[in-house]
């Protein structure tokens, strides 16, 4: 697709200091730019490459003014910066509206959806499933029996979304995501064997929730597995059953959180983080890195480690871990002077 320097200085409010007629189809860093892309100058460290860049169009602050002599159309805005972001989110938009139920996919009986429903290619969606306003769901993905879904919701290739579900409006669930799979629920016998314990409970995802790729989020025993308004969730995580995650919290890939924990509002959690099961943590808590979370954790608490303890006493910690050979080397000497 493409678009002319006019174009986008209408989207942006900005001005044009060239061509009006320069067309652009692609994106790319200033340092890189070729013939048909348009870029961006916020950075002043990188205001030599304006006067080299091949780029058709490039967007700049209004305090820009060339010392020497350029190719590149200027669009002039208020924040070159600001004005980037907002044409890639235009951007993402218009490449996502898509509308209407591609063939073959399959609408169960007692189905009911909003208007600007996209439904891609192979996709299955069960019986009472309710579907709001301009969702967007993309080939081979499955939606179950008596789910609902609010409005302007995008789910990727391949989302597979169980039974009983609930999710809020505006969320984004990305190719490979299940929501609402079995917990991991066993009850051990005398024989040595285990025998599943029914999982009947759903999920809820609340309102402006994104979860990336390939991440599980499993449903509740009983009651709900609950993801809060505004939570932010990388690729490859696990939530098991009957969790709880806070308003505006963020985890990053590859952590795991155990069966009945309780996270509070505006956390920050590291990836590859291990969290326990039936434990609870406040809000605010920022978690780093590969930490092993055993206890619960107070409001506000900041920590790191496997177990984790304090971050400023773990700071501390380590830089005797690291010396550790050498005050042992020393401890050995004083030793054998005292023998």
């Amino acid at each position: 697709m493409k678009f002319t320097a006019a174009q986008i200085a209408g989207i942006l409010e900005g001005e044009v200091v060239g061509n009006p007629n320069a067309e652009v189809y692609k994106l790319s860093k200033i340092e890189e730019g070729t013939e048909g892309s348009l870029t961006f100058l916020a950075n002043p460290k990188y205001i030599n490459f304006i006067y080299s860049t091949k780029a058709t169009v490039t967007i700049v602050s209004n305090t820009f003014e060339p010392e020497q002599e350029i190719t590149t159309t200027l669009i002039k805005v208020e924040d070159a910066y600001k004005s980037f972001s907002k044409l890639l989110e235009y951007y993402n938009q218009v490449k996502l509206m898509k509308s209407g139920i591609e063939q073959p996919s399959v609408i169960s009986e007692g189905v009911t959806y909003g208007t600007d429903l996209y439904l891609g290619s192979f996709c299955y969606v069960g019986k009472n499933v309710t579907i709001g306003n301009n969702v967007k769901i993309y080939p081979n993905s499955f939606i179950g029996d008596n789910v609902t879904i609010g409005d302007n919701c995008i789910f990727f290739a391949g989302v597979r979304i169980y039974s009983e579900t609930e999710i809020g409006s505006n969320c984004t669930i990305h190719s490979g995501t299940i929501v609402g799979s079995d917990g991991f629920g066993f009850a051990p016998q005398e024989d040595g064997t285990y025998k599943k314990v029914p999982q009947i409970g759903n999920v809820i995802i609340e309102d402006d929730v994104e979860i990336g790729s390939c991440s599980t989020i499993d449903r509740a025993t009983l009651g709900s597995t609950i993801i809060k308004k505004g939570v932010k969730l990388d690729n490859h995580i696990q939530v098991a059953h009957n969790v709880e995650i806070g308003e505006n919290t963020v985890i990053a890939a590859q952590t795991g959180i155990a069966g009945s924990t309780k996270i509070g509002k505006n956390c920050m959690i590291g990836g590859q983080v291990g969290i326990v099961g039936h434990i609870t943590i406040g809000n605010g808590v920022k978690i780093q890195a590969q930490s092993g979370i055993g206890k619960s954790l107070a409001d506000g608490e900041v920590v790191q480690g496997s177990p984790a303890f304090n971050y400023g006493d773990f700071a501390k910690s380590f830089v005797h871990f690291r010396n550790l050979p050498k005050i042992v080397s020393e401890l050995e000497e004083i030793k054998k002077q005292q023998q």
